[in-house]
């Protein structure tokens, strides 16, 4: 059984707790969430979610018509890698003093991330691009001291005007 990683994104009714009742449904379910995000938009009566997560077609069928049924749910759609654009942002404390400081600016500037934050030992480093980017770049930074970090998680859009493909039960 082949997994792979799906980005779904759900438009909702703003609610209280909408976001829990979402991911409370995925996890009852035995999936696992990679990354979720929710967001307003721009209509203030409907939020979007958006879920990464890896499963199989089978895993994906289900999660998308178990979530049909919500009332709360208003229009659900598979983001296509080849056909949207995912974004994630990267805020990264690294360890920094005079020996190392040129190097990191170096892989910040080839990257181009931000430096947000910059003290005698240590630096707060920001990036925002798509989730293998991010990957690549703390990859790149494994052989200096990372003293911690925090990631959004995967958000996506459809490229165009065209509409979505919308899943329907």
């Amino acid at each position: 059984m082949t997994l792979k990683k799906e980005v779904i994104s759900i438009l909702v009714d703003n609610q209280f707790n909408v976001l829990s009742r979402i991911s409370s449904l995925i996890g009852r379910r035995g999936f696992n969430i990679d990354t979720i995000t929710a967001s307003a938009t721009q209509n203030p009566d409907i939020t979007r979610i958006t879920i990464g997560f890896s499963g199989n077609e089978q895993s994906l069928a289900q999660i998308l018509t178990q979530m049909a049924k919500l009332e709360i749910v208003r229009e659900i759609y598979v983001l296509d890698p080849n056909e949207s654009v995912f974004r994630e942002l990267l805020l990264i404390k690294m360890k920094a003093d005079k020996s190392n400081r040129g190097a990191i600016i170096e892989i910040v500037d080839i990257y181009r991330a931000k430096i947000i934050d910059l003290s005698k030992d240590s630096m707060i480093i920001e990036l925002t691009g798509a989730p293998e980017k991010i990957d690549g770049f703390m990859k790149m930074l494994d052989c200096y001291e990372m003293v911690e970090f925090c990631r959004t998680g995967v958000t996506g859009i459809h490229r165009g005007v065209r509409e979505y493909t919308r899943f329907e039960d």
